[in-house]
């Protein structure tokens, strides 16, 4: 078995936290680092086993990463918690080869706007970064991960088509990357068009898991998560209260709700082994940290549901 596949198993479904990423990457106030390791401490009780836990990025322009190495450290304690750090350019690699963290992910971006946007370079070049990382890490260290940016439509280049991400899914697996990500960036996606590319890249990437992941900008994100579980996808991305956004996307705004994905998955007959009823109790950080931003879930305003009779 690969390291790729004891994290994620192909017979399991995994979701995963990255609210305290991408939850974070447009506040305008956020958890200090007491907080955030609260959040990650109660969500990996309630049963969450994957978080995103930041990004090395420059400190200057994003404050609210400066103690990712002081959070990456304690989580490692956390015994089977997986943890995965953003890095978008070479010094980022480097800083997160030098972490505890269990996971590096690394971004293309479907279309060459948004590239220039996001990282201040082209896709061919951030192609090579992540060819980079994958020959600098050890035989010991951290998985390397892809995201395509834009998968399903930017709001900068318009319409993207399938055959261009499925190019990039071709040149990330040639490039050695232990999981891709296909990313609904500002929420252009409908259930057919999450269908349809699961489905695809799926079929070329063969034992390389596919990631899911996907913004609720238009109010699809839960009808998309459900396409993309039933096209066979089996990890996808959620954050606490729906936090999120691409500060370098235009229109982007939060992603799909971790609490609901979870309550999504349960009723489709995946057991997540996540307590609903004290994910949402974990809402309580971010509502005392962060008093000006908006949170969202459905399932935190109705309650779970109690199912008697049937399994969790």
């Amino acid at each position: 078995m690969t390291r790729a596949a004891s994290v994620y198993p192909s017979d399991r479904l995994v979701l995963r936290e990255v609210g305290l990423r991408d939850g974070l990457q447009m506040v305008k106030t956020w958890p200090d680092t007491h907080a955030k390791l609260d959040w990650i401490q109660r969500e990996f009780a309630a049963g969450v086993r994957h978080f995103e836990i930041g990004s090395f990025l420059p400190s200057a322009r994003f404050p609210q990463f400066v103690d990712l190495r002081k959070v990456a450290a304690k989580a490692a304690e956390l015994r089977g918690l997986h943890s995965i750090a953003l890095a978008l350019n070479e010094r980022g690699v480097r800083d997160a080869l030098a972490a505890p963290v269990g996971e590096i992910a690394l971004v293309v971006s479907a279309t060459e706007a948004h590239s220039l946007a996001n990282q201040n370079r082209g896709r061919a070049e951030a192609l090579e970064l992540i060819r980079q990382a994958v020959a600098a890490r050890p035989a010991d260290g951290p998985l390397i991960s892809a995201g395509i940016a834009m998968a399903f439509g930017c709001s900068i280049s318009g319409p993207v088509p399938q055959a261009e991400v499925l190019k990039l899914c071709a040149a990330l697996l040639d490039a050695g990357v232990d999981l891709i990500g296909l990313a609904d960036t500002v929420g252009h996606a409908g259930t057919n068009d999450v269908g349809a590319l699961t489905n695809a890249a799926r079929a070329m990437a063969g034992d390389v898991p596919i990631c899911v992941h996907l913004h609720d900008t238009r109010g699809m994100g839960i009808a998309n998560a459900s396409a993309a579980l039933d096209a066979g996808c089996r990890v996808l991305d959620g954050a606490l209260g729906g936090l999120g956004g691409c500060p370098f996307a235009p229109g982007a705004t939060g992603n799909v709700v971790m609490e609901d994905l979870a309550f999504l998955a349960e009723t489709k007959g995946f057991a997540t082994g996540i307590d609903l009823e004290a994910m949402i109790l974990v809402r309580e950080i971010l509502a005392t940290s962060m008093p000006g931003e908006q949170l969202h879930g459905a399932l935190a305003r109705a309650g779970p549901l109690e199912r008697k009779g049937q399994p969790a």
